[in-house]
């Protein structure tokens, strides 16, 4: 972040230089240019950063009610977005395990555990729920998954991890477990030879004595609103100091003649 405006800082100095051969008008234009593109980086901070607090926000009310619902509901198109607490019976089949690559927690690396849950409800579809956080070693050895014998599963169910850029790519492992860089449960549906699988996860519920590590922090590998708020303070600010540049440069021009 700070790198990107440091070049920003350096091109408009660079173009107050050269400036002095310019009309005014051109240095302005310029300047205005310079201005409006950090003004609008700032404003899009400031969109994330209102995303994801009412992103937490929801949630919270949620966790607080924790009015359970059934599990079926993670495959309602209509909350494909949305954050539920869900519970209810079913079992785990015989399918390989699922790794979320490049989950971070407490400073060390590591996964994120899903396995396939089938739940009892008649035309339920199945999920994935997200069992916890296993860390990697400095090889990179996969660790294994064991399969949980719990019939019954209660937790939240929530869109799966924001994919950012990475493409969704499904990596086969030996004994048949997934690796992955970005969760799409169409694309894990698809090589586990599924029909489909609903676009909701569940994160099971940290109490239950099945699993491994895990929350409901549901921002723990990106930034919180307030990083946002922040970056947009530094963009805004950057388009001021834009501005002001292209403003002493016109005032001493104006002097020299």
């Amino acid at each position: 972040m700070w790198e990107r405006q440091a070049r920003i800082i350096a091109g408009a100095e660079q173009a107050s230089v050269s400036g002095r051969r310019l009309p005014l008008w051109a240095g302005w234009l310029l300047a205005l240019a310079v201005a409006a593109l950090c003004a609008a980086l700032g404003f899009w901070q400031l969109q994330r950063m209102h995303a994801k607090q009412a992103l937490l926000d929801d949630s919270a009310r949620v966790l607080e009610q924790r009015r359970a619902q059934p599990l079926a509901l993670a495959a309602d198109p209509a909350r494909a977005r949305d954050f539920d607490w869900a519970a209810g019976a079913g079992g785990f089949p015989p399918l390989p395990a699922v790794l979320l690559d490049n989950q971070n927690r407490e400073g060390r690396a590591g996964v994120r555990a899903y396995r396939v849950f089938q739940p009892e409800q008649a035309g339920a579809a199945p999920l994935l729920v997200e069992l916890g956080w296993l860390p990697l070693p400095g090889d990179r050895r996969l660790p294994g998954v064991a399969m949980p014998a719990a019939g019954r599963v209660s937790g939240l169910l929530l869109p799966p991890p924001s994919p950012g850029l990475a493409a969704p790519a499904v990596e086969v492992q030996a004994d048949g477990t997934l690796l992955l860089v970005t969760l799409d449960p169409a694309a894990v549906a698809t090589a586990l030879g599924l029909p489909a699988l609903a676009p909701r996860v569940l994160r099971l519920d940290p109490d239950l004595p099945l699993g491994y590590a895990r929350d409901l922090d549901l921002l723990p590998n990106t930034l919180p609103p307030e990083r946002h708020l922040g970056y947009a303070v530094q963009w805004f600010a950057l388009a001021a100091a834009v501005l002001a540049i292209a403003a002493l440069l016109t005032w001493r021009a104006r002097r020299r003649r």
